[in-house]
Parts: structure tokens; C-alpha cells; sequence
């Protein structure tokens, strides 16, 4: 009589917590489809919500040993389903809500693994921590965005305007930006710089006011030609914004002659000549300078030296067309550049007239760059291009060029850019003691892998690029993974270039294996030309006061990776 009452009350019991079940199961099934979202195939899209449906509760019939366990069992199954479809339930009732905002400033704050690490594109908001690792182009990539816009680093590269990139992404969107936050006011002031353009944000900034910035190691040499929006930067004043329609370039002629007011339109009519030319700023790798002593100069590290696509006039035309010939005695081309300080001087520099005159140094008025027309930052709308020789010398938004028997009276030619004696000092300096730097030494850096990374063991791949001035064409570079106590000779990529002409870069790669058991690396490169000049190789010889022509061996650092 006992066992059969408690059975009796276990199926009562069942009865009563399935009819509970059923209710749950059917309401969870009415929001599943209430729900439902078109963008997830687990939502639910077939369900019962008829409302004359009427429970129909089982019988449980409890009878032998293995009834109450039968009947649990049920109950379990009809608990396990009623809790998935909460679940589900739950995550489409999340999926509904609206989308968390953000700043941009809290953006900002997460660009590092230990904020996590955050990016935007367009309005919306995504936690990317944990597929930086996966990022096919390498996680340094990724992180030259980290806590800001991608759509500047997707610019660079088309492969991800693909739907299936959109795709993976979305999988990390965590919010949207704020609408109320504002981007930075744009309204004119009394600042010289509140109209410099909008720059790329991958730019490593060595300074704002003049604006001078460099790429990152890791984008330098990625390709060959280097993208205009992360081309080294390098101001001397307030970048001008020039209208083209009114823009004139001022050539002065000889006695004589005729001065030439030429538009944008009667430069057009001069013979387009396209040249690929490398140009470096006298301060490349000054960073490395000041660890022997201090020096004055912008702390550039390796990318103060990039490559583009000129197209333009060549100046020889120009000048033949105002009247100028070689002459027997020693003259100088003058540029004068339309950027001014508040005082009106503007930036100057000056080349020797027989390189000006000549066919083949291709020096250009050039008014394209890799295809476009030049940016605000590197010119616009003219520009001289001396291939060969230093940057300081490629004069921007070109408003005069002359002729005279001196070079450019200049701070920037005559007080400026020259090479001194590690001896000499800024009390015993004398400018006029030195010629000005016209065409640059031998040169080379290592782009990849980074100063201070981890390698895996086995094989190293090691990346970088090697110039020289004058039209000297880069012949060899060698590489040592033990500081220069061994060697290997790396493999030249890019443009076969002619004799003597040889104005752009070489990239270069060497794969090498790493020694067993080593922890560490000191690696080392160093560039030849086809004059068999050499970088030398180390930095104390050739220190100066202006930390100019940094040019020693290239050095490196990195940790190994123990094996597991």
C-alpha cells in the first residue's frame, strides 16, 4: 500500500512538473520565432503557435522496477529541451537589443593585448584581440591599427574589400561609435598648421609642428614602391595649400633671355618624362647616431627614405626653353620653395647647374606621383626630383627657379645639411668650412624581422633594402646572424636599373637557418655599389654634430624561440 501511494504521488508529481515543462517549451518556441533573425541560421523558423493546441500531458504509468527510472528520464529529456530553448531564446532576445556605443577615446584606450585590443570601421566598433595572432598579413600588421580606424591600412591594400574579410570581421563587433562624437574641429585659427592635410595614421611622428613622420619598418618594404599616404614625410615649415588654377612657377632666364611664367597647363605641354626614384632624408637612422653621442636632428630611425613613380618635365627643357646653357664657369639651379615661416622666408636649396642641365640625371619638375597627382604633404602641385642625390635638395611646392653663380643663400643650403669631423663641435663649427651634401653614401637597413623580436627556431627570413647616391647601383648585400663574425649574401629584389642611373632602391631577403641551440641573434647588414663603396661598420668613426650620412652596418637584436 506504501509503495503504491508513493507511486501514485510520483506520477502526480511528473504530471504536474511536465505540464510546467510544456508551457515553457511552447512559450519558448513563440519567441524563438518571434525573434528570429535572418542573419543566424540557429534561430528557429518552423515552430507550433496555434492557440487551441491543448496539452496533452503523457500517462505515466509506473510498473516494475524500472518505472521511476523510465519516468525521470523523461523528465530529464524535457528539462534538457526546455533549457536549450531558453538559451537559444535568451541569445536571440540579445541579438534584438541595440548595439553598445563608444567613444572614440575608448576606442583609443584599448591598443594593446592587455586593454585588448580594438579597431573601427566606419561606424562600428570590434574587439579583435583574439585574431590578431590569425591576421594572415602578420599581427604587427594589425596592430599599426590598434585602437583606431582601419579604413587607412584597408586603403593600402585591396584584398580586403572582399566580402568573406567583412564577413570574419563581424564576427568580433562588439558596439558602434558614439554619433555625438565629434571628429576634431576643423575651423581655421591662427595657427600656421591648422590647415596641414590629414595624414595616415600608420606614420611613426617625429614631430608634429613642422609635421615630419616616417613609415614603420614592418610597411616600408612590403612593396617596391612605396604608398603614397605612408611616403616619408619631411617638412622644414607650414604646408601651403596652393590653388592650381593660379599656381605659376617663376623661371628667371639668363641676360638676355626670357623669364617664364609657366601654369600647371604650360608644364603639361613639356615632354612627360617618368622616372622610379628613391629619395632619403640626410637624417635617416640619426637615432642611431645619438647612442654614440647627442647630436641635433629629428630622431629618425630606418624609414626616413622611401620610393615613388615621378612623372613631371624634365628641368633641362625648361631651362633650355628660358635660355640657359652650360657654361665654363662654376653656376648653380636655385628652387625656392612657396611654404614660408611668419617672416616670409621661404625653404630653399640649390643643385650644380651642369646636373640641371644634363639629359641623363633626369632631374624633374614633377607634378605626378605613382600615378596621381602629388599630395599636399609631398609637393603639390610641383616639386623638384633629383634623382641621386639628398632629399633636402628636391625642392616642394616649387615657386622660383634661378640661375646664379653661387648656390642658394639658404639656411637649408648654406648652414645646413654638411658633414663634419667627429672632432668638431657646435663651439667650433664652421659651415662654410664644408661643401653641402649633394649625393648620399651607400646605405642599408633591415626592415624585418624587429629590433628585439622572437624568432622561430630552425629558419630566419629576413627582410630589408639597400640604396646608394649618385646613380650607384647597389651590388651585394651581406647579411651575419653572429655580428659580423660570418656572412651571407642576401637575394636583390626590384628593377634592374642602367649604368650610372641606378635612382631607386633594391629590396632584399635572405632566408637563412638559424644555428642549433642558439638563443639569440645578432644580425647584421651592409650594402656594396658598383664602385665598390661599403657601408662601414661602425657608427663612432662617422659621427657628427648634425647626426647626418648615419650609414653604418645595420644591427639587430633578436631572442629564439626554444624548441618545446
Amino acid at each position: 500500500m506504501g509503495e503504491r501511494r508513493g507511486l501514485k504521488g510520483l506520477q502526480k508529481q511528473c504530471s504536474a512538473t511536465m505540464l510546467l515543462l510544456h508551457r515553457a517549451v511552447v512559450s519558448a518556441f513563440r519567441h524563438a520565432c518571434r525573434f528570429k533573425s535572418t542573419s543566424s541560421k540557429l534561430c528557429i523558423q518552423a515552430c507550433s503557435t496555434n492557440d487551441s493546441f491543448q496539452p496533452q500531458c503523457p500517462s505515466l504509468t509506473f510498473s516494475g522496477n524500472n518505472s521511476s527510472t523510465r519516468g525521470w528520464r523523461v523528465m530529464g529529456t524535457l528539462l534538457g529541451l526546455g533549457a536549450v530553448l531558453a538559451y537559444h531564446d535568451h541569445r536571440c532576445k540579445a541579438a534584438q537589443e541595440l548595439p553598445r556605443i563608444y567613444t572614440r577615446e575608448e576606442v583609443r584606450s584599448h591598443s594593446s593585448p592587455e586593454t585588448r585590443i580594438w579597431v573601427t570601421l566606419g561606424s562600428e566598433v570590434f574587439d579583435v584581440t583574439e585574431f590578431v595572432d590569425l591576421h594572415p598579413g602578420g599581427p604587427s600588421k594589425l596592430m599599426l591599427a590598434a585602437g583606431g580606424p582601419l579604413e587607412p591600412f584597408w586603403a593600402l591594400y585591396a584584398v580586403h574589400n572582399q566580402s568573406h574579410v567583412r564577413e570574419i570581421l563581424a564576427q568580433y563587433k562588439i558596439g558602434e561609435l558614439s554619433p555625438e562624437d565629434k571628429a576634431p574641429s576643423t575651423l581655421k585659427t591662427s595657427d600656421p598648421y591648422a590647415d596641414d592635410p590629414i595624414r595616415h595614421p600608420a606614420l611613426k611622428v617625429n614631430s608634429q609642428r613642422p609635421f615630419n613622420a616616417e613609415p614603420p619598418p614592418e610597411l616600408l618594404t612590403e612593396n617596391y614602391i612605396t604608398p603614397n599616404p605612408i611616403f616619408f614625410t619631411r617638412n622644414h615649415l607650414p604646408v601651403p595649400n596652393l590653388d592650381p588654377d593660379t599656381y605659376r612657377l617663376h623661371v628667371e632666364g639668363p641676360p638676355g633671355g626670357q623669364s617664364l611664367s609657366l601654369s600647371l597647363d604650360d608644364l603639361y605641354q613639356f615632354p612627360k618624362h617618368e622616372i622610379t626614384v628613391t629619395l632619403q632624408c640626410a637624417g635617416n637612422r640619426r637615432s642611431e647616431m645619438t647612442q654614440v653621442k647627442e647630436v641635433r636632428g629629428l630622431e629618425w630611425s630606418i624609414g626616413a627614405i622611401s620610393t615613388a613613380r615621378w612623372a613631371g618635365a624634365r628641368l633641362c627643357d625648361v631651362l633650355a626653353q628660358a635660355g640657359h646653357q652650360l657654361c665654363e664657369t662654376e653656376a648653380h639651379v636655385c628652387f625656392e620653395g612657396l611654404d614660408s615661416d611668419p617672416t616670409g622666408t621661404a625653404y630653399g636649396a640649390s643643385i650644380p647647374l651642369a646636373r640641371a642641365m644634363d639629359p641623363e640625371a633626369e632631374v624633374l619638375l614633377a607634378y605626378e606621383m605613382n600615378g596621381q597627382p602629388l599630395p599636399r604633404d609631398h609637393g603639390f602641385p610641383v616639386r623638384v626630383v633629383v634623382p641621386g642625390v639628398v632629399g633636402a635638395r628636391h625642392v616642394k611646392w616649387l615657386g622660383k627657379v634661378s640661375v646664379a653663380s653661387e648656390e642658394s643663400y639658404s639656411h637649408w643650403q648654406r648652414r645646413d645639411y654638411k658633414g663634419f669631423s667627429p672632432s668638431v663641435d657646435w663651439d667650433t663649427v664652421d659651415f662654410d668650412s664644408a661643401p653641402s651634401i649633394q649625393e648620399l653614401p651607400v646605405q642599408s637597413a633591415i626592415t624585418e624581422p624587429k629590433d628585439g623580436a622572437t624568432v622561430e627556431s630552425g629558419e630566419v627570413t629576413i627582410k630589408g633594402y639597400a640604396w646608394s647616391g649618385g646613380g650607384r647601383a647597389v651590388i651585394r648585400v651581406d647579411v651575419s646572424l653572429d655580428g659580423g663574425l660570418t656572412w651571407q649574401v642576401a637575394k636583390l629584389d626590384g628593377e634592374e636599373q642602367c649604368p650610372r642611373k641606378a635612382w631607386a632602391w633594391r629590396l632584399w631577403e635572405l632566408q637563412a637557418p638559424v644555428p642549433a641551440g642558439q638563443k639569440e641573434l645578432n644580425i647584421v647588414c651592409k650594402a656594396i655599389d658598383d664602385s665598390y663603396n661599403v657601408q662601414p661598420d661602425t657608427m663612432a668613426p662617422i659621427w657628427n654634430l648634425r647626426g647626418v650620412l648615419s650609414n653604418a652596418w645595420h644591427r639587430i637584436h633578436v631572442h629564439v624561440r626554444a624548441n618545446p
